[in-house]
């Protein structure tokens, strides 16, 4: 396994951290024990979970997953050997069974003690916040259109205090983002620098090779304000494994029990999955194991967030980060890039 530290702080985490969000959905309890058991032992001692997960989040499920992984913590006496990422949700019509509050002081005072009693754990070493409250583009959604009659309010200082306050009661230790945009994670910066307030210290964004988006501004904005990203679906739902062109999927794949990550499976996204599995086969590596060490060998990545639904995936999902690209490689990647910019952002 390779190490980095989380930006900012002395935490060692692994470059491969461990997604979960299948866990309580496709994947039962003694499956995510199984997978957790295999991380560990190849060296993986980042997970990353969410108060809403499984997803498709809904109200029969809420929150299953953090809580397999506090059976899993209280089963092993694992907890110190990990280091554990959560988010809170952000508000919509399909998180309207968990809370409407948003990210206002009693919804992080809820969600926060709610993950921990779930994570059976006394604490959570990266807090997140899922997506914006505010009206934004994000999910795959192109470019912004503002809302004029949005009702949001400026509140990233506001935030950023409440969030202050659990790091320092000692149940949060560091904080961060996820789907957010460049204009946002900027303005917690700003608040940050000229409040003395904590830092985001990285921002958990989908990346992969059919979506890099992130280089538009983010990536600048990771290397300058040393937020590190953590690259969530890598393997665009699947799809960057080539199982769906080549028709190997199963009836129980990601994409044909939920149709609404279909902009990992568009016309453009699959034309491009083709040209990057011929790059692959022509250099005798899967179409998984190019994909996963594209995203491993950013500058600008904290860790890789992979997902399976079965041991034999996430062995070679997690073996990926032994792989490198040549130079040659890279430029072939690029050329598709070029010709096929971005398909599923």
């Amino acid at each position: 396994m390779k190490y980095t530290t989380l930006p900012n702080t002395n935490i060692k985490v692994s470059k491969i951290c461990l997604g979960t969000m299948t866990w309580g959905n496709q994947n039962t309890q003694d499956e995510g024990f199984a997978q957790m058991d295999m991380a560990l032992d190849k060296g993986v001692n980042f997970f990353d979970v969410a108060e809403l997960y499984p997803v498709p989040a809904n109200a029969e499920t809420y929150a299953e997953t953090e809580r397999i992984i506090g059976n899993w913590f209280k089963k092993t006496g694992n907890r110190d050997k990990v280091v554990l990422a959560t988010k809170i949700a952000g508000p919509g019509d399909y998180t309207a069974h968990i809370r409407t509050t948003g990210f206002s002081k009693d919804a992080l005072n809820e969600a926060v003690d709610n993950s921990l009693k779930r994570l059976q754990t006394d604490y959570i070493d990266l807090y997140q916040l899922h997506w914006p409250e505010r009206d934004t583009n994000t999910f795959g959604q192109r470019d912004y259109k503002h809302n004029p009659n949005e009702k949001w309010e400026d509140n990233f200082n506001e935030v950023l205090h409440n969030l202050d306050e659990l790091i320092k009661s000692g149940k949060i230790r560091q904080v961060g983002l996820s789907n957010e945009t460049g204009w946002g994670t900027m303005r917690y910066m700003e608040e940050s620098k000229y409040s003395d307030l904590p830092r985001m210290i990285t921002i958990q964004n989908a990346y992969s090779l059919v979506c890099r988006s992130f280089e538009n501004d983010l990536a600048e904005i990771s290397h300058r304000e040393n937020i590190g990203l953590l690259a969530y679906s890598p393997m665009a739902c699947g799809v960057l494994s080539g199982k769906y062109i080549k028709g190997t999927d199963k009836a129980n794949s990601r994409l044909n029990l939920f149709p609404r990550f279909s902009r990992y499976s568009s016309e453009q996204s699959n034309e491009a999955t083709k040209k990057y599995l011929k790059i692959a086969e022509d250099n005798n590596m899967t179409l998984a194991q190019m994909s996963l060490a594209f995203v491993s060998e950013r500058p600008f990545l904290t860790s890789n967030i992979i997902g399976a639904t079965s041991l034999e995936q996430l062995e070679e999902n997690i073996d990926s980060i032994n792989m490198s690209l040549s130079e040659d490689v890279m430029k072939a990647i690029n050329k598709v890039h070029e010709e096929i910019p971005n398909p599923a952002t």
